[in-house]
């Protein structure tokens, strides 16, 4: 069967494009996106890799800031033609999902999420971006209500959704009315080892970007006066940067050798998001050392609480720092081979496995092959 490959955009590398590694790989067909950033995937597997991009990929700062164009994606995802592809894969987090298709082609969804900004995060995204009131306000939320309902009708044109957790599966069902398998995503386990020795540091990494919450964990840190490691980069840092005391450092982005020795040698792992899975938790758990999380999303299926890791219930500064009070005192029960035993569920063989699974199950059923 001649198969198509929807993501949203290959632009860097991260998790949903490690999850995009399996499905081509599984599945090598051709590969089509919003927008496609050479420059950002160069020394990648994907350098090499063709990607037809839309309409949207010459337009004005496409590469570096293709989220200005949120109200044109339903459109431009629509202008694919997929007529002669039998098997549609798509990998959607925001729009890709919604690619037009007939009923003689099977249309598969690893769902993400359900768009988070004009779903669940439409308030914070407004009140953090400043656009909580005035004109401006006004326009972007008639936009968000546009697109929530493109979303919903688009929904229909998926024969069958794969969730990356039991906490978007039921997002799907809330968002969608549709039902979802679950699959959790691949994690590279076998990375990941675990070090003999701790230095005095927590760590967290991810894209500084305002919905990871990263400025919460910079406060706890700020009133614990404890060392902390910041991995990532993003539109955030140097706001993030002004608010942080000299306990704090910022790495940038780091090749994955020195990410992994900062990780594996660090006390434990910091978390604020709200996160759909996290792969981070999880990565961080195959090195070994406990996750203080925010005890909602992903988190809650990746981390055991008091095996291999604490919960914090409220998404604000002083409940991390009473999470990390707490770690400190029980911080020598924690085993480490005990954390990382835990991480061993998710590697990316039993992800291939269950996704092949499904889609040649879908495929065998499928009436008009």
């Amino acid at each position: 069967m001649k198969s198509a490959i929807i993501h949203e955009w290959l632009v860097t590398v991260a998790g949903a494009e490690s999850v995009l590694q399996s499905i081509h790989s599984l599945y090598p067909g051709d590969i089509f996106a919003l927008f496609h950033d050479p420059e950002g995937i160069k020394n990648t597997r994907w350098q090499d890799v063709t990607v037809t991009a839309s309409m949207l990929q010459h337009m004005p700062w496409a590469a570096k800031h293709h989220r200005i164009y949120l109200p044109l994606f339903p459109m431009a995802v629509e202008q694919f033609d997929l007529r002669e592809y039998k098997l549609i894969l798509s990998s959607s987090y925001a729009v890709c999902k919604g690619i037009l298709n007939s009923s003689d082609q099977l249309h598969i969804c690893y769902c993400h999420s359900p768009m988070r900004y004009v779903w669940d995060l439409t308030f914070e995204y407004l009140e953090t971006a400043g656009l909580d009131k005035g004109l401006k306000s006004f326009l972007v939320r008639l936009i968000f209500h546009y697109i929530r309902m493109w979303d919903a009708i688009s929904s229909k044109r998926v024969n069958h959704f794969i969730a990356n957790s039991k906490y978007i599966a039921n997002r799907i069902r809330k968002c969608y009315n549709r039902d979802a398998t679950v699959i959790y995503p691949p994690v590279d386990v076998d990375r990941f080892r675990i070090s003999d020795r701790r230095d005095n540091y927590f760590i967290t990494i991810s894209r500084l970007v305002p919905y990871k919450r990263i400025d919460l964990i910079i406060r706890a840190f700020n009133e614990l006066e404890l060392p902390l490691v910041i991995i990532g980069d993003g539109p955030s840092k140097k706001q993030l940067m002004k608010i942080s005391k000299k306990n704090i450092s910022f790495l940038g982005h780091l090749p994955s050798p020195q990410l992994d020795e900062h990780l594996r040698n660090a006390r434990a792992f910091v978390f604020s998001a709200e996160e759909d899975f996290g792969i981070v938790n999880v990565e961080a758990q195959a090195s070994g050392i406990p996750v203080i999380a925010y005890g909602r999303g992903g988190a809650l299926e990746t981390v055991v609480e008091g095996q291999t890791g604490i919960f914090f219930y409220n998404q604000n500064y002083w409940s991390i720092v009473s999470a990390i009070k707490k770690f400190l005192k029980n911080e020598d029960t924690f085993e480490p081979l005990i954390i990382r035993k835990n991480a061993e569920k998710f590697p990316r063989s039993r992800f291939e496995r269950e996704f092949r699974a499904f889609v040649d199950n879908a495929w065998e059923q499928f009436p008009y092959k």
